[in-house]
């Protein structure tokens, strides 16, 4: 071979390696992008498999509303499988509320909370769980159920009590659960006093009358549950103040109570409302609102009028299966007419409040 043919050969050489080496890189990005095209399509079922995971909401409520919830979660369920093919399950925690709220504070990772009174939600908004202004979050500034106070009587009523005034009269004897202590108490004390109020008497009067009431309480229980038990089973008293609601659901369960709902009365407000913090840990927002929402229909409003609860939606309140169950009372007042439950709270239920100072009268 001459010298002068080499590099000749040389160049033929190297083109053909150029030509090899742009043949395979076309071919590797080739491959690479059907690889990338089929690592796409995998993960499209992924995702989409993330988007109907199923969802867990852990609801805490207090105790009287447990055969409400457990009538309404059910549809639910059924109605958000059907639009969403998303199946849900509950965890549910009753009691009552104040203990529901301490434990919620305390670590219990409830996702919504349906509780006595909207000072129990305040405090867990104060413990930087839920967000302010949950109250604008659902219909009705969020209360969910309410009831209203009752006088509950031995058969045959035979003290004659009708009215709140009644219940100061001497020789009477009255059940009820310490403020202190119980939400619902706190709601039969403010049933109490605005029942001063609104018959025309100033602060002066209801202090003299709510003191005179609660000198005829012989023994203050720690909760609603217990008062009924005093009531009922160990016989103590000639009254005694409870939720409607109770009284309601004791019926329809067979059981004969004499009662009256005063035409003076309070309304007793259940609110609900979203655990911010625990629900953005959860990742369930889209489901836990749905449920809120839910709470509200008339399907749901039915559900909590059959057990007692006094019916939110116009239509279910108006029907006839619940018209003639829940008349109108004639007065009813609110929290927010004796200034909202920060103004409340201080002026009965802190430590040297107004429920302090009747109670050391009593001593």
């Amino acid at each position: 071979m001459s010298w002068w043919q080499r590099p000749r050969l040389r160049i033929k050489s190297v083109k053909s390696f150029l030509s090899l080496f742009l043949a395979g890189a076309f071919l590797s990005v080739a491959l690479a992008a059907c690889s990338s095209g089929n690592e796409s399509n995998t993960q499209n079922p992924t995702s989409t498999d993330a988007k109907k995971k199923d969802a867990e909401i852990t609801l805490v409520s207090f105790a009287v509303t447990k055969t409400a919830h457990e009538a309404i979660i059910p549809k639910f369920v059924e109605k958000w499988q059907k639009e969403h093919g998303q199946k849900v399950t509950f965890k549910q925690s009753y009691g009552g509320s104040g203990s529901q709220t301490r434990a919620v504070i305390d670590g219990l990772e409830a996702d919504i909370v349906h509780l006595a009174l909207a000072l129990d939600t305040q405090k867990i908004e104060k413990a930087g769980l839920i967000q302010p202004g949950w109250e604008k979050e659902a219909p009705n500034n969020a209360v969910a159920s309410k009831s209203v106070a009752a006088l509950v009587t031995r058969e045959g009523n035979p003290k004659g009590i009708k009215t709140w005034a009644d219940l100061a009269k001497d020789g009477v004897k009255v059940i009820t659960a310490d403020p202190k202590t119980s939400g619902v108490a706190r709601w039969n004390f403010l049933a109490l006093w605005n029942s001063a109020i609104k018959t025309g008497g100033d602060e002066a009067k209801a202090t003299e009358f709510v003191t005179k009431v609660y000198n005829n309480v012989p023994i203050l229980t720690r909760d609603a549950r217990e008062a009924t038990d005093a009531f009922f089973k160990q016989g103590q008293g000639d009254a005694l103040i409870n939720y409607e609601n109770e009284i309601v659901l004791a019926q329809e369960k067979g059981v004969k109570v004499n009662y009256v709902i005063p035409d003076v009365n309070i309304s007793i407000d259940n609110p609900v409302a979203v655990v911010d913090k625990n629900v953005d840990k959860h990742g369930n927002r889209e489901v836990v609102e749905a449920f809120v929402k839910f709470l509200f229909t008339p399907e749901a409003q039915q559900e909590f009028a059959k057990v007692g609860f006094r019916p939110m939606d116009e239509t279910v309140a108006k029907s006839k299966e619940f018209a003639d169950k829940y008349p109108p009372v004639k007065t009813l007042g609110t929290v927010q007419d004796l200034g909202g439950w920060d103004t409340v709270q201080k002026k009965f239920f802190d430590d040297g409040a107004l429920f302090d100072k009747i109670q050391a009268k009593k001593r």
